[in-house]
């Protein structure tokens, strides 16, 4: 049985990781400080350093979670898909939702520009894009599409260009056609 003071610390450390994800796409990673991030989680300052070792480690692990989550539900879209082209329509369509300067779309670009500075960040972040690498080209591999791996590869990063691309207003017709070639 978990302890009612065990119950409060989750739901505080679960508010100070909703106020990162929120802040980071707001004012830039390096503009979260200490009472920015206690103020909008409802928490004294001394809270944010009671639950994490540094403001740093509540951006990472916001960061990290809120990343895995979208890999996971684009990863469900995308194997759910029952050939390859329906595939790339399902990948295409889970990036729609995003305009290249949505507050998720801006947590990812931060996130990268963060990980340049921040050897841990950057293992985190490879290891998430790596497995979803793996567990796409596996699909693909089912699917018997030549070299999978070096296909996802190039899907993953494909997708994470055209969010890039339409964070700067660029048009993106036609990449579905081009994507579904890529793995006919």
């Amino acid at each position: 049985m978990t302890s009612p003071a065990a119950v409060r610390g989750q739901e505080v450390r679960q508010r100070l990781l909703a106020a990162a994800a929120e802040l980071i796409p707001e004012r830039g990673w390096s503009a979260v400080s200490t009472r920015v991030l206690a103020d909008r989680a409802g928490v004294t300052p001394s809270v944010v350093h009671y639950h994490f070792p540094s403001v740093q480690a509540v951006l990472s692990e916001a960061v990290v979670t809120a990343m895995r989550q979208l890999l996971t539900a684009t990863d469900e879209q995308f194997t759910a898909a029952r050939t390859p082209a329906e595939a790339i329509d399902a990948m295409l369509a889970s990036i729609e939702q995003h305009s290249g300067v949505d507050p998720m779309s801006l947590l990812f670009v931060e996130a990268y520009l963060a990980a340049t500075r921040d050897k841990r960040l950057r293992e985190q972040l490879a290891t998430l894009v790596t497995d979803f690498r793996q567990r796409v080209g596996d699909w693909l591999a089912v699917q018997q599409v030549p070299d999978p791996a070096a296909t996802a590869a190039v899907l993953a990063a494909a997708i994470d260009g055209i969010l890039l691309h339409r964070g700067l207003g660029s048009s993106v017709e036609g990449t579905a056609d081009v994507l579904r070639r890529l793995v006919s």
